[in-house]
Formats: C-alpha cells, sequence, structure tokens
C-alpha cells in the first residue's frame, strides 16, 4: 500500500504562497472516473476559473493521443484544473508546455540535494523525466499531461489534466521508463507538491496571459534543447537532427539535412547520450 497520506484540500489551500487569488477552489475525492471529465461538466455549468479537482485515483484516466494512464489507489494523483484563459486560440499551444514547466520546477522543490534537482527536467513538448544518476540510459518519466478545450456557456475553457506518480513500487510501474518521487528519493508529500506545482503553474499561467508566450523561460529549462533528437511523424517516418530551440507557437525547431524545421506535435527521442529519451 501506498506510504503517502491523501492529499487534503485544506492542507493544499494554506500551503499555497502567492496563488490563492487564482485557486479559488481546490476539492479532492478517493477515486473518479476522470477528473478531466469531472472538471469538463463543472465547466458547462459555468463553473469559475481556478477550479482544481484532486483524485486519489481514477478509473478511466487517459494521457495524450488516448494512451492510458494507469495506477494503484493512492500511489498517484491524478489533477485537473479549470482555467478560462484570455488569449487567442493560437496561443493556447502554450498551455501543455508551461504546465510541464510548473511541474518540473515543483519537483525540483521537492528534491533534497541540488544534485538530484538537477536530474529533473523537461522533455519537448511537456513529459517531466528523472535522469539516472547512474550515467547514461532511459529517464523515468514522473508526469503525463493532458490540455483539453471545451466550449462552454461562458465561453472557452481550458481544462489542464496531470497524473503525477508519488510512491508507485517498482512492480506497480504501468512502464519500464515510468518512475516516481518517491522511488527517486524525493519528497513525496501530497500536500507540499501540489501546493508548489499550483504556484508555479499560476505563476507561469500569468506570465503567458501577459506575453502570449513563455519561449526564454521554456528555453533555459527543456532538456531537449541541444540534443541530437528523432522526431517520429508516424510509425513509418521520422526526422532526425539537432534541437536548437522552440518559436512563439511552442513547436520545435530541429536543424536537420534539410534546414530548420518546426514541429508542432510528434514523439520526441533525444539520441544523446546513447539509448537516453
Amino acid at each position: 500500500m501506498p506510504a503517502t497520506p491523501p492529499a487534503d484540500a485544506a492542507a493544499i489551500t494554506a500551503l499555497l504562497s502567492g496563488s490563492r487569488n487564482v485557486w479559488h477552489v481546490i476539492r479532492t475525492t478517493p477515486e473518479t472516473g476522470s477528473t478531466n471529465a469531472d472538471v469538463a461538466t463543472l465547466a458547462s455549468t459555468a463553473a469559475d476559473e481556478g477550479l482544481v479537482l484532486i483524485a486519489e485515483h481514477q478509473t478511466s484516466g487517459r494521457g495524450r493521443l488516448d494512451r492510458t494512464w494507469t495506477a494503484p489507489p493512492g500511489s498517484s494523483l491524478a489533477i485537473s484544473a479549470l482555467l478560462r484563459p484570455g488569449r487567442p486560440l493560437q496561443d493556447w499551444t502554450w498551455l501543455p508546455l508551461l504546465t510541464g514547466l510548473a511541474v518540473s520546477r515543483a519537483v525540483r522543490r521537492a528534491a533534497p540535494t541540488p544534485e538530484l534537482a538537477n536530474r529533473v527536467l523537461v522533455k519537448w513538448p511537456n513529459d517531466v523525466l528523472v535522469t539516472d544518476a547512474a550515467g547514461p540510459g532511459v529517464p523515468g518519466k514522473l508526469c503525463g499531461i493532458l490540455l483539453e478545450r471545451h466550449e462552454t456557456p461562458t465561453g472557452p475553457a481550458a481544462i489542464i489534466g496531470l497524473g503525477l506518480n508519488i510512491d508507485l513500487a517498482p512492480d506497480d510501474l504501468p512502464v519500464p521508463t515510468a518512475t516516481s518521487l518517491a522511488g527517486v528519493g524525493f519528497d513525496a508529500d501530497k500536500n507540499r507538491i501540489v501546493a508548489a506545482l499550483l504556484d508555479e503553474l499560476a505563476e507561469l499561467y500569468g506570465l503567458w496571459q501577459r506575453r502570449g508566450h513563455l519561449v526564454e523561460a521554456y528555453q533555459r529549462e527543456c532538456g531537449t534543447i541541444g540534443q541530437q533528437v528523432r522526431v517520429e511523424l508516424s510509425p513509418t517516418q521520422s526526422v532526425h537532427g539537432t534541437a536548437t530551440g522552440v518559436d512563439e507557437q511552442g513547436r520545435l525547431l530541429v536543424r536537420t539535412p534539410d534546414g530548420l524545421q518546426a514541429f508542432s506535435a510528434g514523439d520526441v527521442y533525444h539520441l544523446r547520450p546513447s539509448g537516453s529519451q
């Protein structure tokens, strides 16, 4: 059984340092089908921006490209947040990227040592990974993120959903490349990690609302930049090159033998060091 107690809404609210004016309602539940679906229902009834739902277990969770996200009850958290951005829809491509950035910053704050904090990286667009201290290898994935846009009676709503592995045992990891906070030695206190995540997300969301992009901040903290990469566009099509940055739409810029190309989608694999992702 997981060692960490359930998340507590009152405790999380008390721990928020600067974002209580953003997150107006925080709710927790032991189990649900999908926190994103629950928040979508609330959004359709004109729920305000700033609603957060946290579940200890979800039975119908899914990630990008309809990939499933499963974990034993209590060993991970499913978190969904309702936002109603004022930016044009074409700028919303940044929401998944800034969420990944917020998660990585919160996870670094949970690291007991600077060395461990430095092993956290964001792989474009929003995978949060922890590299192997022993050297080159496949980094472990901590978090999956899914953004959904819904039309509601009071305007379009963005629902940011994420699944964060807290204290999964090795045998319970959904795939060999997954990991958990406790599994790599991070503070696995659910209340502290969620409060840190919400604080970071609120700060980045506010900056994005003002500017429309977060190119500089993202490029500083994204581990994909500077890597030799393979971008898989389909089972039969891929592109190799060097990731040089992101543009103002959040697209990955890759210098290839055919010139500089921009990618808005695709599975990215880091080719340096050998075998890492």
